[in-house]
């Protein structure tokens, strides 16, 4: 018996052994330049680029395969980023991938759900709860507003809605952002006769 465990012990080790020797010799290197990439993308894994998700989008920008002005989530600020991180020249929005709108989450009718689970099929970031035959739900925080169930519903109950403004999700606005400029008037009167 105490053969056997002895005989265990030392076979596993040396099998923890040579799978930790593989790990390090045989060692694949990960592109930085994908990683940052991929980490300036809003994440949404929507497919409004061509692409299967940001990572896909992020190996081809890498590889000159694909422009950094098809992301509609990321908008301008996330092509200035691209543009800045890659020493390209900033490229408006490619209108052909869409348009940039606000940040919007699915909402689920529960009324009108059949329980079909075409939605929980499309949903890229497993964002939508439910079974078979029963009613889903949207789980907001993990809803990234890509609006990939909303075209399987056949009974049309999914509706996307604006992201309710709080504390977490508030930013300051840029002043580019700003419409209402205030007018300063000129300080001299032309006018006025002495």
């Amino acid at each position: 018996m105490l053969t056997a465990i002895l005989a265990l012990g030392i076979l596993a080790g040396l099998f923890g052994l040579l799978l930790g020797y593989s790990a390090i010799r045989f060692r694949v290197e990960g592109d930085p330049v994908v990683d940052q990439i991929n980490a300036i993308l809003p994440q949404t894994q929507c497919g409004q680029c061509g692409f299967a998700g940001c990572r896909p989008y992020a190996e081809a920008i890498a590889a000159g395969e694909a422009d950094i002005n098809q992301c509609p989530p990321g908008g301008e600020a996330g092509i200035r980023a691209l543009a800045d991180l890659l020493g390209r020249d900033f490229k408006p929005l490619n209108a052909e991938h869409g348009q940039h709108a606000e940040k919007t989450v699915a909402v689920i009718d529960e009324q009108l759900c059949i329980g079909c689970t075409l939605c929980i099929q499309a949903c890229p970031v497993d964002a939508i709860l439910g079974a078979a035959k029963h009613m889903h739900t949207v789980i907001e925080k993990e809803c990234t507003g890509c609006e990939l169930c909303v075209e399987p519903c056949p009974v049309d109950c999914i509706h996307m809605v604006p992201v309710q403004q709080d504390i977490s999700t508030w930013k300051w606005p840029s002043p580019d952002d700003c419409s209402d400029t205030a007018v300063v008037p000129d300080p001299v009167d032309k006018t006025a006769q002495p």
